[in-house]
């Protein structure tokens, strides 16, 4: 039987706008979208009501731990779609809501326009309109509630005077100013309260550089150490990177060790992969003596911090087999019939020297406090970055509860999902509070494949909670492109990561320093990795790709446009070699760098010279269509004046593989 109407709430009965589609949210509400600090939280919404009267909408938001609400407007775009923004001044949780009410005085308005142009009489409709002024003084207070007096004297006055001759006090701009500060507060509609998690802005916006400490060494007769990776600072540094990314520094297992290339068997002087934590010096909270002591690593993030530079460390739930955890909790690991304990596989790939830790076990809630336990020690020193090692392979409930325990106490910390998997694991990673991940874009090489995937990062709902960090390689991919396209095809990836992403990273030096063979033909992994040896390298070689990246990233940084990924567009060209993109920075007017652009065009074949006219989206650069503009290519220094949508590129690999231009509207 249908509820009876005098059992509903009277704002059910009398509210009349309906308010769908909200975004940013997440499964309605039940997972946080993300936002940052640095930009305002884009909020819209579809917004409607029965018959023809205007609405007044805005957002409604408070921090968590507040219970005032704030208000921002909300703007229509058309469509019945609305828009608008608020500030996030704190690193933490949020709360929106979206509250519509019927705008009887701007619905007045419009209709006494509307029978004034067909010469309809107007004297009870100014009537009308002086009863809502008058009501609006009742609310005001000071000069205004005087004014708006007035202002409804003046009404009533006309409508007995002239009747159906005047409506310019109905229509004054002061009227309508002062009528919005003190809207009619009848029956709204009130959405969901929806969390967004704010985050620092380095969540946002970050250069990554990987690098193996054993590999460090600027002597090819020891391996390196903790202290050579401090005095690769400044280098990190020249190169522009703020995260400095360190796989395990842990101590590793000899059973089982790999040898290089990942040979079943080691050598006396196979160093292992770190990723085969544990040993005799300790666990997941100890530093492999090669390396150096705790105080050494210390040092070094101190030593970092100095140069502006944060250092992240790899977060691998795994042991080896002579971790501690293996004789002080065996029930954390799963044996097999035969009793022996099943290693890390994905079939056919086996991995001999490496654990996995069962998460199934009955003591579960002991290895989740220890694993949290593992968090807070490296927090304790001074790390607020993690990579996460595999988090697909690991209970998404775990990480949901292990990432809320970490942001409560901590929620400067940022962590970054090392998940190449399906696209519906990726996405639920970053709903449960994974601040950033891995993605397909070291597979997506084509100028089809490059716009469909970027339009579902930064167009669709997935934009609401899922931060892309692109990566050209990493010690476990090397792509086809770079085995066999040269150094423009180092360079084009470089430059397509670093503006297509907000976030992106490099395996370095092997990034910089094109290396680029594999360990066997058709294979993505490297030859003579550092994941299974001490490699020692020249930093200073003539070839190296130091200069570009360096240049990159000081385009990056001085560019709000690329340190975000909301704007992103794409522009048509007529030549499927060539990608050409822009971003705009998308702040309000006023805030520095508002109306920054960037245009990308990046030449996709590294061995022929592509040409090709663009058509530009003009509207989304906001650029007159008959009014010359400049264009400033940031890598090569060249400046070029263009007019309209189409203009011709040409770009030559052996000369240069990408533009970077930064638009110069005229009067700039």
């Amino acid at each position: 039987m249908a509820e009876p109407a005098a059992a509903l709430p009277e704002a059910f009965g009398r509210a009349r706008p309906v308010i769908t589609g909200v975004r940013p949210t997440v499964d309605g509400g039940r997972y946080p979208a993300k936002g940052s600090l640095g930009e305002t939280v884009v909020v819209e919404a579809d917004i409607f009501a029965d018959g023809h009267d205007e609405l007044l909408a805005e957002i409604r938001f408070r921090r968590e731990t507040k219970s005032r609400w704030r208000s921002a407007p909300l703007t229509p775009l058309g469509n019945d779609r609305w828009r608008g923004e608020f500030p996030v001044r704190r690193v933490g949780r949020y709360q929106f809501a979206v509250w519509a009410t019927v705008d009887h005085f701007g619905s007045w308005r419009r209709a006494l326009e509307a029978r004034a142009g067909a010469g309809q009489p107007l004297a009870v409709e100014l009537l009308v309109g002086a009863d809502l002024v008058r009501r609006a003084a009742r609310r005001a207070k000071g000069p205004d509630r005087q004014r708006l007096s007035l202002l409804a004297d003046s009404l009533e006055e006309v409508a007995s005077a002239r009747g159906a001759d005047g409506i310019e006090p109905a229509t004054s701009p002061e009227l309508g100013e002062l009528m919005s500060r003190y809207p009619d507060p009848g029956p709204a509609t009130v959405s969901e309260a929806y969390p967004v998690e704010v985050e620092r802005a380095r969540a946002r916006f970050s250069s990554w550089y990987e690098i193996f400490p054993r590999s460090a060494s600027p002597d090819p007769a020891r391996p390196g150490t903790l202290a050579d990776v401090e005095a690769l600072l400044p280098y990190v540094s020249r190169l522009g990177f703020d995260v400095l990314y360190l796989p395990p520094i842990h101590p590793i297992g000899t059973t089982a060790r790999k040898g290089p290339n990942g040979a079943g068997e080691a050598g006396p002087g196979d160093p292992g992969s770190p990723w085969a934590i544990g040993g005799a010096a300790g666990g997941h909270t100890a530093v492999n003596p090669e390396l150096g002591t705790l105080a050494d690593f210390d040092r070094l993030v101190t030593a970092a911090a100095a140069e502006g530079i944060e250092v992240a460390l790899d977060l691998t739930f795994q042991c080896s087999p002579d971790h501690p955890w293996v004789t002080e909790h065996p029930d954390w690991f799963r044996r097999l019939p035969d009793g022996s304990i099943r290693t890390a596989e994905n079939p056919p790939k086996r991995y001999e020297d490496v654990w996995p830790l069962d998460f199934e076990t009955a003591d579960w809630r002991q290895l989740w406090d220890a694993l949290h336990g593992v968090l807070e020690f490296w927090i304790g020193h001074g790390v607020r970055i993690f990579r996460v090692d595999n988090p697909h392979t690991k209970p998404l409930q775990f990480w949901e509860w292990l990432l809320a325990a970490v942001r409560a106490d901590h929620p400067e910390v940022i962590m970054l999902a090392e998940a190449f998997t399906r696209p519906r694991i990726m996405e639920h990673l970053a709903k449960v509070g994974f601040s950033q991940s891995y993605t397909y874009f070291t597979w997506r090489n084509t100028a089809w494949e490059l716009e469909e995937y970027l339009t579902e990062l930064t167009r669709t709902p997935l934009a609401d909670y899922f931060r892309p960090n692109f990566w050209p390689n990493t010690p476990d991919i090397l792509h086809e492109v770079l085995q066999h396209g040269g150094r423009p095809a180092f360079e084009a990836r470089l430059v397509l990561a670093a503006t297509l992403a907000a976030n992106y990273g490099i395996y370095g030096p092997a990034f910089e320093l094109l290396e680029h063979q594999p360990r066997t033909p058709g294979s993505e992994e490297y030859l003579n990795s550092d994941k299974f040896e001490v490699r020692h390298r020249n930093l200073d070689q003539p070839d190296s790709l130091a200069d570009l990246v360096a240049r990159v990233n000081a385009i990056r940084l001085g560019h709000p446009a690329l340190q975000q990924n909301r704007t992103l567009r794409f522009h048509g060209v007529d030549n499927d070699r060539l990608l050409v993109y822009s971003k705009t920075a998308g702040c309000s007017p006023g805030v520095p760098g508002w109306d920054d652009a960037v245009l990308i065009a990046v030449n996709l074949d590294p061995l022929a010279t592509q040409g090709g006219t663009v058509h530009l989206d003009l509207a989304a650069l906001q650029l007159d269509p008959v009014e010359a503009f400049a264009v400033h290519d940031l890598l090569t220094d060249a400046r070029y004046l263009w007019t309209g949508a189409d203009n011709y590129i040409q770009l030559d690999p052996a000369v240069v593989s990408a533009h970077i231009f930064h638009l110069e509207r005229p009067g700039s």
